[in-house]
């Protein structure tokens, strides 16, 4: 096995420890019984709570490379009463992956990201959910990207999402260059963020919709691509300025895997900076 394998299973093993030494025994509904050597549970009665034989818990927390199941994982956390980030940790040590999520909540964008989007000056950049709606942005991505695409704060949920507009909207088909390989970074990435909702009715809801207005977006969807491509390039034409050629990536938020950063930085020697410049010079 690799190194880097070895590292992982050691440390989920001992992730695994250090949450069962904190567990009394009462907060599980366990009499105390007996003094313990060890404070916590013991292997065999965090086996028996999470429904597995105390040899295979054992061999997990030996660091042994092991299969393990969502539905176990699932298990251990509740067993081990792990947090939100605690959960998330738990998964991409045994998995490498976020734990699923049975439904989408709407997230709320806290005022220090508020402050970060409008100090990029110049750059325009945007918060997305994991359904690609657009959430937030600033005054840089209102006066380029916004203006071209019609964001605006009266928009619906359906109307901010990217994937909707990049596929049901002529002006964006029109007005945007390499449509195709902009929208299939896009649709991966949608594609990715589906497969983390298990119940969530919405996603079934769009993607019937969108199959059944728009012959490109079933052809993409067809080909089952699950990048997690976290950049690209663009290139839209302004009614003020002209061409605006924009590098774009996406930052994960460190608190939260359902919102991330898009931001879309001007193309050096292409002229876009100083053109955004101009625009911001307008009252937005």
């Amino acid at each position: 096995m690799h190194q880097l394998e070895l590292d992982r299973h050691h440390e989920l093993a001992a992730f695994l420890r250090s949450r069962r030494a904190r567990i009394l025994p009462e907060q599980v509904g366990l009499p105390r019984g007996t003094r313990r050597r060890t404070p916590g549970l013991r292997r065999g009665e965090v086996a028996l709570l999470a429904g597995v034989t105390p040899e295979w818990y054992s061999r997990l927390e030996q660091g042994r490379d092991i299969h393990v199941s969502v539905q176990l994982l699932e298990s251990l956390a509740r067993v081990l009463q792990l947090d939100t980030n605690e959960r998330a940790h738990l998964f991409l040590l045994a998995l490498r992956q976020p734990p699923p999520v049975e439904t989408f909540s709407p997230m709320t964008i806290n005022p220090t990201f508020q402050q970060f989007l409008q100090q990029l000056g110049t750059t325009p950049a945007c918060v997305v959910d994991a359904r690609l709606n657009v959430v937030e942005w600033n005054t840089a991505f209102h006066a380029t990207i916004g203006v071209v695409s019609g964001y605006s704060a009266m928009m619906s949920e359906r109307e901010r999402n990217m994937i909707w507009r990049l596929f049901t909207s002529p002006l964006l088909r029109k007005e945007s260059e390499e449509w195709e390989k902009l929208a299939r970074v896009f649709l991966a990435q949608f594609r990715a963020g589906y497969g983390r909702f298990i119940n969530d009715p919405w996603w079934g809801t769009q993607i019937a919709e969108l199959s059944r207005i728009s012959p490109a977006f079933r052809e993409l969807w067809a080909r089952h691509d699950v990048l997690n491509r976290p950049e690209g390039w663009k290139s839209i034409h302004h009614p003020l300025v002209g061409e605006l050629t924009l590098d774009f990536f996406l930052l994960q938020a460190v608190d939260s895997y359902d919102l991330r950063l898009l931001i879309y930085s001007p193309r050096s020697n292409s002229g876009t900076a100083e053109k955004i410049e101009r625009l911001l010079a307008f009252d937005y």
